[in-house]
């Protein structure tokens, strides 16, 4: 399979911050909207785009400890959706589209990850659900807003992909549950979503990517104990976070996710996968952490997934 997925030398890295990649970027006038914009990276991306300019939209299931979050933060606006209910989503679309406004920017940045085997709507594996569905039928909705030439929808995975491809005979793990390949299964879903809407998106110029942000301890690992935190070297016995794998502040964590929104150094691209503020190259065998894996931006599965979350979710912007 040929690719796109190859590094340009953007001349920042892992250790870049938001601020860094958006120096010399003026989002006076723009409009972002960014999933899970109070919590963790997200925060930190709903920071870094106030202070370019921007006006950032933050939808939150948790409407009163986003308010908390963002408080002293000016230019962001507050709205209720619960990524796992899909009436939540019809809502908060309504809500916006009836407010006549444009949409420049799209994070989906919000997400579930380890959680115990949970159900949402109509049975669904919730971490499937929640990352993927709902983001899925939030841009969905959103379409008629989301600025055509020149939008980006910014579609958060990471390295966690290389734990599962899509099970497409039981994408919903109504047998044997593991949370972790369950996770993995959902970033793919997220990596490839970017893939098809770039690819039915690109003709009214907005295109999509997806990416993975870094090792970052944030709320995201609310659902893993401590002992398998201290297990997997993530922490000491006493909470403290080590670094085995270069964790990342959340600042170094939102620098890929703003990046792919808005450096110009991905005009004419789209619907790659990125790490690291660069395009990623493809996996080398066996590579656990680094690169993308051939499942995930495979354009026959991407648009196969896009089929089943229409049918799933009963929302296709695209539909003939």
């Amino acid at each position: 399979m040929s690719t796109a997925q190859h590094k340009i030398g953007s001349g920042f890295g892992a250790t870049s911050t938001a601020d860094d990649v958006l120096q010399g970027i003026d989002l006076t006038g723009k409009l972002a909207l960014v999933t899970g914009g109070y919590s963790g990276i997200g925060l930190e991306t709903t920071r870094s785009l106030v202070k370019a300019g921007a006006h950032v939209v933050v939808p939150a299931r948790r409407p009163a400890t986003a308010e908390q979050a963002l408080a002293g933060i000016p230019g962001v606006e507050l709205d209720e959706l619960d990524l796992g209910d899909l009436e939540s989503v019809r809502g908060f679309a309504e809500r916006f589209l009836a407010s006549g406004r444009t949409i420049d920017i799209v994070i989906d940045s919000a997400g579930i990850m380890a959680c115990p085997e949970t159900r949402v709507g109509p049975g669904w594996e919730a971490q499937f659900a929640t990352n993927h569905l709902g983001h899925f039928a939030l841009v969905n909705r959103l379409w008629p807003a989301i600025a055509p030439g020149g939008a980006r929808v910014v579609s958060v995975s990471s390295r966690g992909h290389h734990l599962s491809g899509i099970r497409w005979d039981d994408v919903h793990w109504r047998q044997g549950y593991d949370k972790w390949e369950a996770y993995g299964q959902a970033k793919t879903a997220n990596v490839l979503f970017a893939v098809q809407l770039d690819k039915l998106g690109r003709d009214a110029g907005v295109r999509a990517f997806a990416l993975h942000p870094g090792g970052i301890i944030t709320p995201l690992q609310r659902h893993v104990p401590k002992e398998e935190m201290i297990e997997r070297g993530w922490i000491d016995e006493d909470g403290n976070v080590l670094d085995p794998e270069g964790f990342k502040t959340p600042q170094q964590g939102a620098a890929t996710q703003v990046w792919a929104a808005t450096s110009p150094q991905l005009d004419g691209l789209g619907g790659v996968y990125l790490e690291d503020c660069d395009i990623a190259e493809p996996a080398p065998e066996g590579e656990e952490r680094l690169g993308v894996m051939d499942w995930a931006i495979d354009p026959e599965q991407a648009a196969r997934l896009w089929e089943l979350s229409a049918q799933l979710t009963g929302v296709n912007a695209f539909a003939a």
